[in-house]
């Protein structure tokens, strides 16, 4: 910041008074304590009381001070309330000062669980009511342990919140049709605003969609109007098509007599075929051309 000077030559107060304050916005990583390290006298003095009382004790305080951790677990530590350098322990056995060390352990595997209905009001103004999965794990013990005070139970609520803020922007067609788009927003938007927590959202699901009554009611007749609509479509080009055929079918004959002949002879074949007691009296084609050119 460059100084300013006030016309008698002396430097302006205000600027002095803020190049004096403290910056109160340095962010102190977690775990880094005082610049030293140092625990403090008091610490070290209970340090050394906890290694004397566990030599006293031998072998009792092996069986309190060695844990063990499974495959899937991370063990972090705090010693006089810091956590332990080194990050989390684990897997396998890690060892435990008593009275001044004590350790939470964290499950590192995937973890499920079911958003419970949210009643969402959707972009054109319908109320649903949706319930989704999600999927996530730990990806950072530490962080998961030292930075929100319950990741499952914060991680829950907001996959709530999330839900109901991604839904209120789409109507009720696009989230009909589009859950695979609106799951991978929400576990995008789940995923990065979990990151400080050490939380890892994998997946999320859209499970059911369940509307009003009187909108289900509504929806239903408008299909069955449009299926209704459809098969008057399909209805009249069929007749279109067979009337055409038709029309290319009389113009074939009367271009052919024989044709004709043929179509008789057809016909006759039928009826004698179908109805034996009918008694037919076949007419020449000749006398019947005579008849329809007079």
């Amino acid at each position: 910041m460059s100084n300013r000077v006030t016309p008698d030559g002396t430097e302006n107060e205000i600027l002095m008074a803020e190049r004096s304050k403290p910056n109160y916005q340095t962010d102190t990583p977690i775990g880094a304590g005082d610049s030293d390290g140092s625990i403090g006298c008091c610490g070290w003095i209970l340090t050394v009381f906890s290694w004397i009382l566990f030599f006293l004790t031998i072998p009792f305080s092996l069986c309190i001070c060695i844990k063990v951790v499974q495959e899937y677990e991370r063990a972090v530590i705090f010693r006089l309330g810091r956590l332990l350098p080194g990050g989390a322990k684990g897997p396998g056995i890690f060892f435990v000062l008593p009275c001044i060390e004590n350790y939470t352990k964290v499950d590192l595997r995937t973890i499920s669980f079911d958003v419970p209905p949210q009643e969402v009001l959707t972009k054109d103004s319908v109320t649903i009511s949706v319930d989704a999965v999600v999927y996530y794990r730990v990806n950072n013990a530490t962080i998961s342990v030292a930075n929100v005070e319950n990741a499952n139970h914060s991680t829950r609520l907001l996959a709530q919140t999330t839900l109901r803020n991604v839904l209120g922007t789409r109507n009720l067609s696009e989230i009909l049709s589009d859950r695979e788009t609106i799951s991978h927003q929400m576990q995008t938007g789940l995923d990065e605003a979990t990151d400080p927590w050490g939380i890892k959202v994998e997946r999320v699901e859209i499970k059911d969609v369940r509307l009003p009554v009187q909108l289900q009611r509504a929806m239903a007749a408008e299909a069955e109007a449009a299926r209704e609509a459809r098969a008057k479509v399909i209805a009249a080009e069929g007749e279109r098509n067979a009337a055409r055929a038709l029309k290319e079918a009389a113009d074939v004959i009367s271009e052919s007599p024989s044709a004709l002949q043929l179509r008789y002879l057809q016909t006759l074949n039928t009826i004698s075929a179908e109805k034996n007691s009918t008694i037919i009296f076949p007419l020449p084609i000749d006398l019947l051309s005579g008849l329809m050119k007079k």
